[in-house]
């Protein structure tokens, strides 16, 4: 069994398989699509993990011509939304090739920005010849960066391909430079610097990644302890 971490991104002016409903407004951000569940008559229904203003979020499903029905829950800033979409340009073709070839996804797939729009950032799991297929079938205009190619190890795996590409490469610095070592040989500040951002920024990024990494560890003490 092998997996494929990659990154998909597109063209500018093309279909967008990411919801445009959260692409274009500044007040919400689509943070990790949960699932993608393709269903009848050209549908598929999608559990996104969004964060910034959920009144603003159920306006812009309301408005959205492809969102035929929808439901979400969360606080504060963040939350939840189910959502059933119309099946339509790149979001088929995608969901197609995955049917195809018999591959499937380790959910989540987490949105980032790439060169040129924002992209999905995933890990498909199957036989090598299904994971070269399924790369050779992308529309044109698809661009695939593939980061990592093996065998598939859940527990070993997950938890660092989960994380962005930008949270990688902080987890990466962060490591190199000493800040996980006891005393720290760096501090958060020094890290921003070196990546040209707020150090708030990297705090954030560091929680996140920290969060992860315990989430993978504790489902690992609990599985064992079944």
């Amino acid at each position: 069994m092998r997996a494929a971490t990659v990154t998909l991104s597109w063209n500018r002016g093309r279909d967008n398989p990411i919801p445009d409903v959260f692409g274009a407004d500044d007040a919400v951000s689509l943070e990790e699509i949960r699932y993608v569940n393709p269903i009848h008559n050209g549908r598929y229904v999608e559990l996104l993990d969004l964060r910034g203003d959920l009144e603003r979020a159920r306006t812009l499903l309301e408005d959205s011509p492809d969102a035929i029905e929808y439901d979400l829950v969360g606080e504060g800033h963040r939350g939840v939304a189910y959502v059933q979409w119309r099946t339509v340009g790149l979001v088929g073709d995608l969901l197609s090739i995955l049917d195809q070839r018999e591959i499937v996804v380790d959910w989540p797939i987490t949105a980032v920005e790439t060169e040129t729009d924002r992209g999905l950032e995933l890990t498909v799991v199957g036989t090598s010849w299904a994971i070269e297929q399924a790369a050779t079938d992308l529309p044109d205009g698809v661009t695939l960066e593939l980061h990592r190619l093996g065998s598939y190890r859940p527990q070993a795996d997950r938890q660092f391909a989960t994380l962005t590409e930008r949270q990688r490469a902080v987890f990466e610095l962060a490591l190199a430079e000493g800040y996980y070592e006891v005393p720290r040989e760096t501090t958060q500040r020094d890290l921003a610097e070196q990546l040209d951002c707020a150090t708030g920024t990297v705090a954030e990024h560091l929680q996140r990644i920290e969060s992860a990494f315990a989430s993978a560890y504790a489902a690992s003490i609990q599985s064992q302890g079944r």
